[in-house]
């Protein structure tokens, strides 16, 4: 995500208020005290600019809408990897067609958060058909309060859901490129799909890597700290060497990028258990700043170090 610097401040401390107010009263006292971080970032995405990242094989990247966008480019036919946020369509759309002068077929939704599903509705407007695991379906159907951002996303209106979902796995064929998509189970939400270029040797995991950053952790709906780090080891064996990775947020990257991320990730999760068990408290476990060797890398981006501490002792 390429939010303006001078907006990440204001996102973190209201991130990071989310939670605090969570852990000492009900979701609806939390939604009512704090201003949501969704509401700063849309108001980034509205101007945001959107960059294009060819990578192989036809695949590109397109970053600064929400989560990072793949598109693939066949001879007759395009297909996307997410769709940002909505409000970004006037830059979003030009960088897709720039990828070439055919139509969008499909369009892949890794999890159901809005930054990457926003965008449903115009893609689906210009003729694609969405596809989505089945839970993903299940919450832009229902709607889903996220306590620790203190924001309830409203059901997707009919002309923004998928009509096909996945289960388990789900591979296609498309334009001359073999399309793999996999569900490892509850990981950063429970609604996450992995997708994987077979030709190109491409894979994008949506928000299970931010790469550089450390991740949000949707404790609410599915997620955990075990389940991320699950999906994070399953990703890593399912690349190669030379597999392009693209994370949710965060610069595109390969295999050794996304181990040092999981080796992160462990730390931190065995230094905040450990603290938990020994009866430190939410506070106490915060101020002993169980990831201060990982924050000067980690923690400057949309989910500081506190914010992440607490989502991480939420899980364990």
């Amino acid at each position: 995500m390429d939010f303006d610097s001078a907006v990440i401040p204001a996102v973190q401390r209201a991130a990071a208020a989310a939670v605090f107010v969570f852990a000492a009263a009900t979701p609806f006292i939390a939604a009512a005290e704090v201003v949501s971080p969704v509401l700063l970032i849309n108001d980034d995405a509205a101007t945001a600019k959107v960059t294009v990242q060819k990578l192989r094989g036809n695949v590109s990247v397109l970053m600064g809408s929400g989560g990072n966008i793949a598109v693939y480019t066949g001879p007759t036919a395009k297909l996307m990897v997410d769709a940002g946020i909505a409000v970004s369509r006037p830059r979003v759309e030009p960088a897709v067609d720039s990828t070439g002068a055919v139509p969008v077929k499909f369009l892949i939704n890794t999890h159901y958060h809005w930054d990457h599903t926003d965008g449903n509705a115009w893609v689906l407007q210009k003729g694609a058909t969405i596809i989505a695991h089945e839970n993903t379906l299940k919450r832009l159907t229902s709607g889903t309060r996220v306590i620790e951002w203190g924001f309830f996303f409203p059901a997707s209106p009919p002309d923004a859901l998928p009509t096909i979902v996945v289960g388990k796995e789900k591979t296609m064929e498309f334009e001359g490129e073999t399309i793999v998509m996999k569900h490892y189970g509850a990981g950063h939400t429970d609604t996450d799909l992995s997708v994987y270029f077979k030709n190109a040797d491409v894979l994008h995991v949506g928000d299970i890597w931010w790469n550089g950053h450390y991740p949000f952790l949707d404790n609410g709906s599915g997620g955990s700290i075990d389940g991320l780090i699950h999906w994070v080891n399953e990703c890593i064996k399912a690349s190669g060497p030379n597999t392009i990775i693209i994370p949710g947020h965060g610069d595109v990257s390969d295999r050794a990028g996304f181990t040092e991320f999981r080796d992160m990730l462990v730390a931190i999760r065995n230094n905040v258990a450990k603290l938990k068990r020994g009866g430190k408290t939410l506070a106490e476990t915060v101020a002993a700043k169980p990831t201060a060797a990982f924050d000067k890398k980690y923690g400057d981006f949309l989910i500081s170090p506190a914010f992440f501490i607490q989502l991480v002792y939420m899980g364990v």
